[in-house]
C-alpha cells in the first residue's frame, strides 16, 4: 500500500505544470518504490510492543530501533550467506533514513537511553556516506530538529506511510469490527470533533452506513495524493543534491484530516484492551525467549543448568559463538528475535516453555 501510493505520489508531481519536474528530471518512482517497500524490514514481531520490548532488553548494548534495524539488514544482514548487505546506492541507504541521531548522541543530549527515533552507534560510518561526509550544522542537533531532515525520497514515503496509516487501517479496524458508528460518535464527542455533514468523521460514518468504506477511503487516498507538491528548500546541502534541493509541502487542512484519522485509529483501535493484551503477551514471549537465549548464547558460560543445548538454527548458533564480543553477541541474538514473524516466534516460545507441545507435527515450522 504505502508503495503503490509513493510511486503515485511521484507521478502526480511530475504531472503538475506549476511544478518544476519535467520528463526529463523527475523524482525516481522506482527508487521511492524501494525505498517505501524496504522502510519497515526491521520490524520485529509484535509491532510496535516489540520494538519497545526490545529496546529496553538491548538498552546495555546500544538499543534496538525498527528504522536502525532497516539499515542493519540493508547493509550488513540481507544476504545471510554472506552477511554484507546489498550494496544500496546512497539515494537509497538516504530514503530509509528517517532517523539521523545516533543512540549515543540521544543519551548523551537527555542524560537517559532513548525509546526511539536513533540508529546504532557503529552505524555512524553509513550515516556519514548518505550524507556525503558533510556534518550536521548547530541548528540540526541530535533530535526532532534533525529528522525533520530528509531527502524528498525520504519524505514521500513519510507522507505515503502517513496516508497507509490514515486511511487503509481504517477500512482494516472497520472491516474487523473495531471501529463502528457508536465507538466513532463516542470518541468524537470526548474529544469535541464534529460529526457533521462534509466533516471528515461525517464523510466516514456516513461511508459505514452506506457500507462503502472502502472507496471512501480510495478517494481519500486520490486526495492525499493530489494534496502534495514541490517547493524549493535552502539547506546545508541543497545546493550540492536534488534530494535535498526540494521539500514536499502538504495542504493543510489534508494534512489536519490526516492526523484526526491517525489519532481515531489509535486511540480507539491500537489503545484497546484487546490489542493491548496481544501486544502484553508478545512481549512478554519476547523477554522470555531474550532471556533463555541471553543465558545460552550471551553469557560468558554459554550453557543452560551445564548443559550445551543448541536453541538456534546451525548457522546462527555458529555465528554468535565465534563472535568474543558481548556486546556484539547480544546484537546477533536480537537480529534473530527481531527478524522473527509472529507465528515464529510464538511456535519457538511454545517448543522451549508449553510441556504439552512437543510433538513431531508441532516441531515443523
Amino acid at each position: 500500500e504505502v508503495a503503490q501510493i509513493g510511486k503515485s505520489i511521484c507521478h502526480w508531481l511530475k504531472s503538475r505544470e506549476d511544478g518544476p519536474l519535467a520528463p526529463d528530471f523527475f523524482i525516481d518512482p522506482d527508487l521511492v518504490e524501494a525505498v517505501c517497500l524496504s522502510h519497515d524490514l526491521g520490524h520485529p514481531p509484535f509491532g510496535h510492543a516489540g520494538e519497545r520490548t526490545l529496546n529496553f532488553l538491548m538498552r546495555g548494548h546500544g538499543g534496538f530501533e525498527g528504522n536502525a534495524q532497516t539499515l542493519r539488514l540493508l547493509t550488513e544482514r540481507i544476504f545471510s550467506a554472506k552477511r554484507a548487505g546489498m550494496d544500496p546506492t546512497r539515494a537509497f541507504l538516504d530514503g530509509i533514513l528517517k532517523y539521523k541521531s545516533l543512540w549515543t548522541e540521544l543519551k548523551t543530549a537527555t542524560g537517559k537511553e532513548p525509546e526511539h527515533h536513533f540508529i546504532y552507534d557503529d552505524q555512524h560510518a553509513h550515516l556519514d556516506w548518505a550524507m556525503g561526509g558533510n556534518d550536521f550544522p548547530l541548528e540540526l542537533p541530535p533530535g526532532k530538529a534533525r529528522d525533520s531532515f530528509k531527502s524528498i525520497e525520504c519524505q514521500v514515503m513519510d507522507w505515503a506511510d502517513d496516508t497507509a496509516y490514515s486511511l487503509n487501517d481504517l477500512s482494516d479496524s472497520v472491516r474487523a469490527g473495531f471501529l463502528n458508528l457508536e465507538r466513532i460518535e463516542a470518541w468524537a464527542d470526548r474529544n469535541e470533533h464534529a460529526t457533521g455533514e462534509g466533516t471528515p468523521l461525517g464523510d466516514l460514518m456516513r461511508a459505514i452506513r452506506r457500507r462503502k468504506v472502502d472507496p471512501f477511503v480510495g478517494k481519500r487516498i486520490g486526495r492525499y495524493i493530489q494534496s502534495t507538491k514541490l517547493v524549493t528548500d535552502v539547506n546545508f546541502l541543497s545546493g550540492t543534491t536534488n534530494r535535498y534541493h526540494f521539500r514536499l509541502a502538504i495542504n493543510e487542512d489534508v494534512k489536519a484530516e490526516s492526523a484526526l484519522f491517525k489519532k481515531l485509529a489509535f486511540e480507539v483501535v491500537f489503545l484497546s484492551p484487546q490489542l493491548k493484551q496481544l501486544e502484553h503477551k508478545g512481549s512478554r514471549m519476547l523477554r522470555q525467549l531474550w532471556e533463555v537465549l541471553g543465558e545460552r548464547y550471551v553469557a560468558s558460560g554459554g550453557t543452560i543448568d551445564g548443559q550445551d543445548f543448541q536453541l538456534l538454527p546451525a548457522d546462527a548458533a555458529e555465528e554468535i559463538t565465534s563472535e568474543t564480543d558481548p556486546v556484539k553477541r547480544a546484537r546477533l541474538v536480537c537480529d534473530f528475535l527481531s527478524g522473527m514473524t509472529d507465528g515464529y516466534a510464538a511456535r519457538t516460545y511454545k517448543r522451549l516453555f508449553s510441556p504439552d507441545f512437543g510433538s513431531i507435527g508441532d516441531l515443523i515450522g
